[in-house]
């Protein structure tokens, strides 16, 4: 190994020791990943009806999670009135 190749630190993206060669990363799967949910976070932004139906099911979503936490309180106060009643 010469001198001027022992300090460089090998990097992933670099192959054949060029930058050219690396399209600068976009080629993988994370970018388009992350393209992909720009692309749908914009038109959701953008389109008014796209946006009425993403917070319609939210709404939903919201609704069914406070129904069953209001049946898991209920759960528990009833276990939490049989402990009593054993007591007794």
């Amino acid at each position: 190994m010469s001198k001027k190749n022992k300090h460089k630190k090998s990097n992933p993206y670099v192959k054949n020791g060029g930058l050219l060669n690396t399209n600068f990363g976009f080629t993988g799967g994370d970018f388009v990943v992350g393209a992909l949910i720009g692309a749908g976070i914009t038109y959701v932004l953008t389109n008014e009806k796209a946006s009425k139906i993403l917070l319609k099911t939210v709404a939903k979503g919201t609704g069914f999670l406070q129904a069953g936490f209001e049946e898991l309180k209920e759960r528990f106060e009833d276990a939490k009135a049989e402990i009593e009643e054993a007591k007794n």
